[in-house]
């Protein structure tokens, strides 16, 4: 059809269809046909009791075969993978600790040191004795220096009062290596894994805990997460003198390959699957993971745990500490096992 002007209506054309029009040939069929009956609850692999048959399975296959570091596949014996490293060190990452409350408290929890930098002419307190006491106790080297150096050591907006204390960077340990040496001692193994926990504090609370309810390692990620600093030095109150810190390259890798020997993976939530005084199998081998208070563990994480367990708390308390909540958990466990 054409307008008055002689030229095609627009849309009045119809495009010519190509090639022969068929129909569905009951492709539809299918869908309406039935899935048949719903699995059971432990053959669904991410139902809890799914997780809870598969890590019972991973620890009758692991337990008491093959040596520390290896694991069994299909009849086969493998070496685990090692899939966490060490943080890469930069050219200097050692920390200053100044004050002198700050630095008689580091020396007082044995926080390894490298040297001690004192201000010349220092009015001397009984905390500075305490402190060149401790010091040369230790045979920990004593500098002393000019106020300008000791400013440019401590930083521009540090208040140092004549004293300061080099920490050296942290060496840590790798999370296989230390469950290999775990299992080689003749212990169960109780780990603590952290997942986005960036306090210092908290990683130093964590520590105390589990060196206080027999557990052996705390794990980090290498990325977006706190590492030992001199606040966890202290916090830790000396039981990180005893309680070695692994560094995780990637904390779900680190998770599975803990998985495949036969270590229980525990997620700590609000929203758990599973109430902490009704948790089973933490008389085994087990590692903990606690997420930040505020987000939590992570998807990744979660998804790779074999149980979410959640404290049953008041209803007036939002949430606990990460601490906090390691601790009780720890403490659980630590009940658990001394029963049986």
């Amino acid at each position: 059809m054409k307008n008055s002007g002689g030229k095609p209506r627009a849309g009045a054309v119809r495009k010519a269809r190509r090639g022969p029009q068929v129909g569905s040939g009951g492709q539809g069929r299918q869908a309406l046909e039935g899935k048949g009956p719903t699995p059971k609850a432990e053959d669904r692999p991410y139902h809890p009791a799914g997780k809870a048959k598969a890590a019972k399975e991973r620890y009758a296959a692991a337990g008491g075969r093959g040596k520390p570091g290896q694991q069994t596949r299909g009849g086969r014996t493998e070496t685990a993978p090692r899939t966490a490293t060490r943080r890469p060190k930069a050219a200097d990452e050692s920390e200053v600790v100044t004050g002198r409350n700050s630095v008689l408290e580091a020396l007082r929890a044995k926080i390894p040191t490298s040297t001690l930098y004192v201000a010349s002419r220092i009015e001397v307190d009984d905390r500075v004795k305490e402190i060149l006491s401790i010091a040369t106790g230790r045979g920990i080297p004593i500098l002393e220096i000019m106020r300008p150096e000791l400013d440019r050591i401590a930083g521009r907006d540090s208040v140092h009062q004549g004293v300061a204390l080099k920490v050296p960077p942290y060496e840590y340990a790798h999370p296989m290596e230390l469950l290999d040496l775990t299992i080689s001692r003749g212990q169960k193994p109780l780990f603590v894994a952290l997942d986005g926990i960036t306090d210092p504090r908290n990683l130093g609370a964590i520590i105390r805990s589990t060196a206080a309810f027999g557990g052996q390692a705390v794990i980090v990620p290498q990325r977006r997460s706190v590492g030992m600093t001199a606040a966890a030095w202290k916090t830790s109150a000396g039981a990180a003198a005893r309680t070695p810190v692994a560094m995780a390259s990637n904390l779900t890798q680190t998770l599975k390959a803990l998985k495949d020997r036969g270590v229980f993976v525990l997620g700590l939530d609000g929203g758990g699957d599973v109430s902490l005084p009704g948790l089973e199998l933490a008389d085994r081998p087990v590692v903990i993971v606690v997420g930040s208070e505020g987000k939590g563990l992570s998807r990744l994480v979660t998804e790779t745990c074999d149980a979410i367990v959640s404290i049953p708390i008041s209803d007036a308390t939002e949430s606990l500490n990460a601490g906090i909540a390691a601790s009780v958990t720890l403490y659980e466990i630590s009940k658990l096992r001394a029963k049986k």
